[in-house]
């Protein structure tokens, strides 16, 4: 469960832009177009709401437990309707849902449980399309730049399991999907603002050293080249038809 508050829009906005590409390629993978009922789970302040509800062909309902962001930002959410709940317990009945959206949600949950509820939410045939990292994978380099280690005790301090992507397929199966996953296949340039993510997790003192420090090299290194790597899952599920 999620301790802490939700990163800024800044860098939710620059993380859906990342995955873009990604998210446009499995939306059409699970024929988002002919979707009637789509729930955007932890929607986050809605930085996919907007294009799921122009990518879809019915309604789109944003779920999340943090009040904050389902009202800061009302426009975003234009054409959607949100709903404050907990993703281990939707607030929906069995089938309501032939498509569920998330991205950077199950590694903040119980995946097991969530996973299930999903499955109840969605209607025979229906799709769960999921993009999630793993930071046990984290490809840096040079050395004085990596802070994979910095993130993946940060996030489990702050009650997320950072290397759920590699656990998906197993965990959705058990719950009944048919399950393919893919890996996010594209190296580009680090953003700079990566740093600033991980500044606003739960660090001590120690770490925060550590992150300075990197931060440093990296700046020192100007345009020069860098590798820093973030694994992601890309989950495109589906519910059989005959339960």
């Amino acid at each position: 469960m999620m301790n802490f508050d939700l990163p800024s829009r800044r860098l939710l906005e620059e993380q859906a832009a990342w995955l873009a590409p990604a998210r446009a390629r499995l939306l059409r993978r699970a024929n988002i177009a002919r979707r009637r009922r789509v729930l955007d789970l932890a929607c986050a302040g809605g930085v996919v709401a907007e294009e799921l509800v122009r990518r879809s062909g019915g309604e789109v309902v944003g779920l999340d437990r943090n009040q904050q962001a389902l009202t800061d930002r009302p426009r975003q959410f234009q054409g959607a309707t949100v709903v404050r709940g907990d993703a281990e317990r939707l607030p929906f009945a069995e089938g309501t849902f032939d498509l569920v959206f998330c991205q950077f949600a199950l590694m903040w949950l119980d995946a097991s449980a969530a996973a299930r509820e999903i499955r109840r939410v969605l209607a025979p045939g229906g799709a769960l399309v999921a993009l999630e990292p793993d930071y046990g994978g984290m490809i840096e380099q040079p050395p004085e730049i990596a802070v994979g280690e910095l993130w993946r005790a940060a996030l489990e301090r702050a009650g997320a399991d950072p290397c759920v992507g590699r656990k998906l397929p197993a965990v959705l199966a058990a719950a009944g999907f048919e399950v393919r996953v893919d890996l996010l296949d594209r190296l580009e340039p680090p953003s700079p603002l990566r740093f600033d993510l991980l500044g606003e997790l739960p660090l001590i003192e120690a770490e925060r050293a550590a992150l300075d420090r990197a931060r440093r090299a990296d700046a020192s290194l100007g345009k020069g080249p860098r590798v820093a790597h973030l694994p992601m899952f890309l989950v495109a599920a589906e519910v059989p038809r005959s339960r």
